[in-house]
């Protein structure tokens, strides 16, 4: 149903989310450790650096995000990973760190990448990867603390572990996604003619919050022509009979993310909306069926893209068509590798976990994206959550 109802009955309507996946176990980011130092032997390293944000939550459970004061992990081939910490914070630490860590702590008037420097002499370290996310200046830092290790870039192991999902990583996603899905089908229900988009986003945070998440962690609502732009224009559209709706939203589920995105109209769709929804339906289908082992990342970006060209659309990024990538990976990160894009051969592998949203822009009128997610299975596919089915049937 798109109307018909108003914010504070479909918010009394629910509950926080009745049946919660469990948290990941201390042993699964053990073998996740495991895993990565397996990576790192196949590539001739013997030291990794991990900075405070996702992977430093990956590895070690510690969600903290990137600041200016050094919070890192630093594993080496043997023994705990060590933990450089700034002394005042050690009690917080010890209070949420569920794996064991050999913690080295630093004052304020330290340099903390003495620390690390000094681990790195320890263990006679010689090729140190680094977390691609670490800021450029703290790379510098280290330069300057005076380790003399090679350095080389960590995304490959970073990504070689956070891409393949566990089944306890899945049920988190999965939870996430459906709560988001819920909150969307609701969101949908409270529109009436001249409501604002800013309305609609603050109820779909209070919907997020109202099923058990910290509230939406990002939130885009565009009406009519806005809906041209992917990710919106700086204004605060008021929805009116025959507008495109494009909501794009998401919370987290113990750091898991969700991003869904449902395109529909307020009233009656015309039959050029009617078209372009269910070419970008088509597409998304199109992606979700090509999806297995062994498929590269790029391959399902084409296979969106030549299903919109047998319709008239693009070439490659030209409008009407789609302007940016069909999809990317999903997990702590809303946004992390693989891409669905030209150039990234990632080979599809069990557990992997992407969106699925091949968006036609039509410059000057209305843009579609239908946004679901997926996890590649041992044969093909699975969706974390049900497209849309036509677009007067967004939530069947």
């Amino acid at each position: 149903m798109i109307g018909g109802s108003n914010a504070a009955a479909e918010l009394s309507g629910l509950d926080r989310w009745s049946d919660p996946a469990p948290a990941v176990s201390s042993e699964e980011r053990l073998r996740r450790i495991d895993r990565a130092r397996a990576l790192m032997k196949e590539q001739g390293v013997d030291a990794l650096l991990i900075g405070a944000g996702p992977s430093l939550s990956y590895f070690t459970g510690i969600g903290w995000g990137m600041i200016e004061r050094l919070v890192a992990m630093v594993l080496t081939p043997r023994g705990e990973p060590f933990l450089i910490c700034p002394t005042f914070e050690v009690g917080s630490l010890e209070a949420i760190l569920p794996i064991p860590v050999e913690t080295r702590l630093w004052e304020e008037d330290e340099d903390p990448f003495r620390q690390v420097a000094g681990i790195l002499r320890q263990e006679r370290s010689t090729q140190l990867a680094i977390d691609p996310d670490l800021p450029f200046g703290m790379v510098e830092q280290l330069r300057s603390a005076g380790t003399s290790c090679a350095v080389v870039n960590a995304a490959t192991i970073v990504n070689g572990c956070r891409a393949i999902k566990s089944a306890a990583e899945l049920a988190l996603l999965r939870q996430a996604k459906r709560m988001t899905l819920e909150v969307q089908r609701r969101a949908a229900r409270i529109l009436r003619p001249g409501i604002r988009a800013s309305e609609v986003a603050t109820f779909i945070d209070q919907a997020h919050k109202a099923v058990g998440s910290a509230g939406s962690t990002f939130c885009i609502v565009q009406f009519g022509t806005s809906t041209a732009f992917p990710h919106g224009l700086p204004a605060d559209d008021l929805l009116q009979e025959g507008n495109m709706v494009l909501i794009d939203t998401g919370c987290a589920v113990q750091g898991y993310q969700s991003d869904i995105t449902r395109s529909y109209v307020f009233g009656t769709p015309s039959a050029e909306q009617r078209r372009i929804w269910d070419i970008e339906r088509e597409a998304q289908i199109a992606l979700f069926e090509a999806a297995r082992p062994g498929v590269t990342c790029e391959d399902l970006d084409g296979t969106a893209r030549r299903t919109l060209m047998r319709h008239g659309l693009g070439p490659d990024y030209a409008l009407p068509g789609l302007p940016h990538r069909s999809g990317h990976g999903i997990g702590l990160s809303i946004h992390e590798a693989p891409y669905l894009v030209r150039g990234d051969r990632t080979v599809l592998r069990p557990g992997m976990c992407l969106s699925d949203e091949p968006t036609i822009v039509v410059p000057g009128a209305f843009g579609v994206r239908l946004e679901d997610h997926f996890h590649v299975t041992e044969d093909g596919a699975a969706w974390f959550t049900e497209p849309s089915q036509a677009i007067d049937r967004p939530f069947d």
